[in-house]
């Protein structure tokens, strides 16, 4: 990780980079995601051929349904032998391949500046391929999000760029993976916006919009139209079903919580075990298999059960089944380390879920009507999302692969008080625990920078002590010591000549030329900057602070920007922290209400309004 410290701040370019540089982004995007569009079909067809010639020693670039193999007990070997050979990838390749993929590309994004390693990009479809191709009950499009975006670092490690534009490439690359896989290029886009670059900026949405255009198309041109699973029209049961979507809600947000917690438990337990990490997967494959050999539905990636679930096709029992052991099956397998993706089994556990609620509902109230299809639709969305804290990007996805507009109020009411439940009860999502646990925050929600919505003007101070140039340091150094008021306020001083700024000088100037061989006579001109650096009262703060962070200073005079000699002001450090502090006042003071004011009696109301209507200043809250 690359410390603060080691930075040049004082060559650093903060002015933004401009429209070539958008240009060449915008570029590179769109050959990521061609290129992402390409290695998702490689990966899909590398898993065909695997699971093809493991289960049915026949050639194939389809996906074969796992129900109906003919491997018998030989199910119990054949995913330890592919739980092997993926913890000797890890042990002697990479650990970057362990897990779904989305936590590493946010950990790339987080501490390595958006560096991921070549050997991953090669490494972790291969060991994604092997692990699903044996029977792990995963999806292919974790792995495919991360190889998109180690792609995306990979090409911003050729050329010259900055770290935010590697952050926009890896972000393009895990975006076009997954277009390229479900033919979703909306939600695409706005799951690597919540959980890869957590900002809305032009500089990020138009390339993520390119690359995952690009691979959607080359999804369409390789593996056809239509989404990864096909979606009967279903009755979503508008408004008469309202109140038995509440209800799935807190079912899927207490869903998502006890899988999110059981996947780090069991991760926590094999983690205790007295063996090498390189067996793990190849235990956690032992218990898969065992699972498989009673339910072979639960294996491989599940693509036709999932269209079952969301057509309606499997009974109760069928989906309870799914349900309960799918989930069982996962987090044996992903909490002993291997390599696949979470998306495709949590989507079938989701499903089963929503299609078993309403099947039971209809069993209970006769006159309910239920759709099974709707309410899996929306159990699978509800689940993953609020696990994942990536709502509005189910939301999306979901009705992208429907295409419904009926879906979107059930979607919408159902995700959200999902994520509520979750947010309440998990305090990281289940992209971020892994990350947490090894110390490393993410902040997942995103908002405007106050900095860019404050100007200078309303936070510096009016009236700055201002100093002649014909004044000594000794003196200067008199007022500091005695603590006059005028002096004590800031840490620097600006110097004008007949109203005229023609310097500045710091406390930190005082201190060197009094340490030094300077005589008494030494004025603040000579001790100070004779060219400083000022800012204007209607420049925002945010272009303020880059100045102090480009020239390493910490305050700036203000001046006119008519009159750039005739100072206005003066902007330090606690000016920029009290922008801050009405960010805080904004969000945590609870003013009162109109029905408080009009109980109050009217001196009441006065002392009230004078006393809810202050606003921090540099000395404090009033």
């Amino acid at each position: 990780m690359v410390e603060r410290n080691s930075l040049d701040y004082k060559h650093i370019n903060i002015n933004p980079p401009g429209e070539f540089r958008m240009l060449l982004v915008s570029l590179l995007a769109a050959l990521i995601g061609i290129l992402a569009g390409f290695v998702a079909f490689g990966l899909y067809s590398l898993i065909s051929i695997i699971t093809n010639l493991v289960f049915f020693q026949r050639f194939g670039l389809t996906l074969p349904s796992l129900k109906d193999n003919p491997l018998g007990l030989w199910i119990i070997i054949v995913p330890v032998i592919g739980g092997l050979i993926v913890g000797m990838m890890a042990k002697y390749g990479s650990p970057k391949i362990k897990g779904h993929g989305i936590p590493e590309a946010m950990e790339a994004v987080l501490v390595n500046r958006s560096r991921i390693q070549p050997r991953v990009a090669i490494l972790k479809p291969l060991s994604a391929a092997i692990a699903i191709g044996t029977g792990g009950p995963f999806g292919a499009e974790g792995p495919i999000i991360q190889t998109g975006g180690a792609l995306g670092s990979l090409i911003g490690q050729l050329i010259h760029t900055t770290a935010s534009e590697r952050k926009v490439l890896l972000a393009c690359g895990a975006a076009a993976g997954m277009a390229a896989t479900f033919s979703t290029p909306i939600a695409a886009v706005i799951l690597a916006i919540e959980l890869l670059l957590f900002e809305f900026k032009s500089r990020s949405f138009i390339p993520l919009v390119i690359a995952s255009t690009l691979a959607t198309a080359i999804h369409l041109w390789l593996m056809g139209n239509g989404p990864m699973f096909t979606v009967a029209v279903a009755d979503f049961g508008i408004p008469g079903a309202l109140p038995y979507y509440i209800l799935l809600g807190l079912l899927c947000g207490l869903a998502a919580v006890g899988f999110s917690n059981l996947l780090y438990w069991v991760e926590d337990l094999f983690e205790r075990l007295p063996f090498d990490s390189m067996w793990y997967p190849a235990i956690g494959a032992l218990g898969l298999g065992i699972i498989g050999y009673f339910f072979p539905r639960v294996i491989g990636v599940g693509y036709d059960t999932i269209s079952d679930i969301l057509n309606a096709r499997l009974t109760l029992t069928i989906l309870l089944t799914v349900m309960i052991f799918k989930s069982l099956a996962l987090v044996i397998s992903l909490g002993s380390g291997t390599s696949g993706g979470l998306l495709a089994p949590m989507f079938m556990a989701g499903a089963a879920l929503g299609g078993a609620f309403a099947m039971i509902v209809n069993q209970i109230i006769p006159g309910a009507h239920l759709s099974p299809a709707a309410f899996a639709l929306v159990g699978m969305a509800a689940v993953f999302g609020s696990a994942a804290r990536a709502t509005f990007t189910l939301i999306i996805f979901a009705f992208e692969i429907t295409r419904d507009y009926n879906a979107i109020l059930p979607l919408m009411l159902v995700c959200v008080i999902a994520d509520g439940v979750a947010i309440s009860l998990m305090r990281n999502s289940i992209m971020t625990e892994k990350l947490a646990r090894r110390g490393l925050h993410i902040h997942l929600e995103y908002e405007p920078d106050v900095l860019q919505q404050v100007r200078v003007g309303e936070v510096m101070d009016f009236e700055p002590h201002v100093i002649p140039p014909s004044m000594t340091i000794k003196e200067l150094a008199d007022h500091v010591t005695r603590g006059d008021p005028a002096f004590i306020r800031h840490q620097a001083f600006p110097i004008v000549d007949k109203h005229r700024l023609v310097g500045i000088v710091t406390r930190g100037d005082i201190f060197q030329a009094l340490a030094g061989e300077s005589d008494e006579t030494q004025t603040v001109l000579e001790a100070g900057n004779d060219e400083p650096i000022v800012t204007y009262p209607d420049e925002l703060l945010h272009d303020a602070v880059s100045k102090m962070l480009r020239n390493d200073v910490g305050r700036l005079p203000v001046v006119d920007r008519q009159n750039p000699h005739t100072v206005v002001g003066y902007l330090g450090r606690a000016a920029v922290m009290e922008a801050r502090l009405h960010r805080l006042h904004e969000e945590h003071v609870v003013e009162p209400g109109w029905l408080k004011r009009m109980a109050l009696p009217k001196s009441s109301k006065l002392s009230s309004d004078d006393e809810h209507s202050s606003i921090p200043n540099e000395n404090g809250l009033q």
